[in-house]
């Protein structure tokens, strides 16, 4: 199978491009933007760059006539599409290009499967969507008609655009909602490896708010485990379907720092600030759809992620 994956040298696209070229052929396509050092987006896909399976496109998802080029020149069975502006406080500050990246760069790519023929996407949405949502854990089938920022509020569209084309042209297409994944090449500005970076360099970590804000952190094995899962499923028939991946745990912001200073065995310095505008107070996934339906079912608790995480950084630091 030929399959397309956007972002595909960013934190969890390398990962999934490092798990699809040991079966199938797969294309990145990825701009390497200055959001963070374009160094290390090169480092994540250094090695599957030497296999034959893999071949990488430095394009624009908001580049029309690159794109167009992109899919003349290959025949795509399935789009999994990763690209995006990431990052909730980002977006708050510059919510005009989130909504030309994350809205226009969607439809540029759906656009692109409605004209080839491509019957099969996968949008890597976020669990940023449930807002401030009251029930937990978060399900599919709640309401999120209220995002509070603009990163969220892009997720949220794109999510309604794609069941606007799987209506219209006929795409079997699925959302994954992710939730706060973590892992080797996490993105440098994301609290564990901001945190821990600061913590082996004797620096303060920043600390929003009291330490109570709770997160479903996931690992990057399992969040790639759930996407398997569902390139089988989106060839099953014509769905349009949402699935939450997350652990279905939550781990307050006061644990997470404990841990990282357990694993390091290091004291953290803290300096204590407001809780940020766009940030919620909990993400918590209920999973039993994805369960049912995919087979979805993570393996890795919080405590060994975070040993993982860090043997991984000490690798590239020490």
């Amino acid at each position: 199978m030929k399959i397309l994956v956007t972002g595909a040298a960013g934190f969890i696209g390398s990962h999934l491009c490092d798990a699809l070229v040991k079966e199938h052929e797969v294309f990145g396509l990825d701009n390497f933007c200055d959001f963070y050092d374009p160094k290390i987006k090169w480092n994540n896909i250094n090695e599957i760059l030497k296999n034959d399976n893999f071949r990488i496109f430095e394009s624009d998802i908001c580049d029309l006539s690159g794109l167009n080029k992109i899919f003349s020149e290959c025949r795509f069975d399935l789009v999994i599409h990763l690209a995006a502006m990431a990052g909730v406080r980002p977006s708050i500050e510059n919510p005009k290009l989130y909504t030309e990246v994350n809205i226009n760069g969607t439809v540029n790519l759906l656009e692109e499967c409605r004209k080839n023929n491509i019957k099969n996407f996968i949008f890597a949405s976020s669990s940023s969507v449930y807002g401030n949502n009251k029930k937990v854990p978060f399900s599919e089938d709640d309401p999120v008609d209220l995002p509070i920022s603009p990163y969220a509020s892009t997720k949220k569209a794109c999510e309604l655009i794609c069941h606007t084309f799987h209506h219209l042209y006929d795409i079997s297409l699925l959302c994954l909602r992710f939730f706060t994944v973590y892992g080797p090449r996490q993105r440098p500005d994301l609290a564990i490896h901001k945190f821990t970076r600061l913590m082996l360099a004797g620096k303060p970590i920043p600390v929003f708010g009291d330490g109570a804000t709770q997160r479903d952190y996931t690992y990057i094995d399992d969040i790639i485990d759930g996407v398997l899962k569902a390139i089988d499923y989106v060839q099953t028939g014509n769905h349009y379907e949402i699935f939450n991946l997350g652990e279905s745990q939550t781990i307050a912001l006061s644990y997470m720092i404990k841990t990282l200073e357990q694993v390091l065995d290091l004291k953290a310095k803290k300096e204590q600030f407001p809780l940020q505008p766009g940030d919620v107070n909990i993400t918590f996934a209920d999973i039993s759809k994805s369960k049912k339906i995919l087979g979805y079912n993570p393996q890795t608790k919080f405590d060994d992620g975070i040993s993982k995480f860090i043997e991984w950084i000490k690798s590239k630091t020490l």
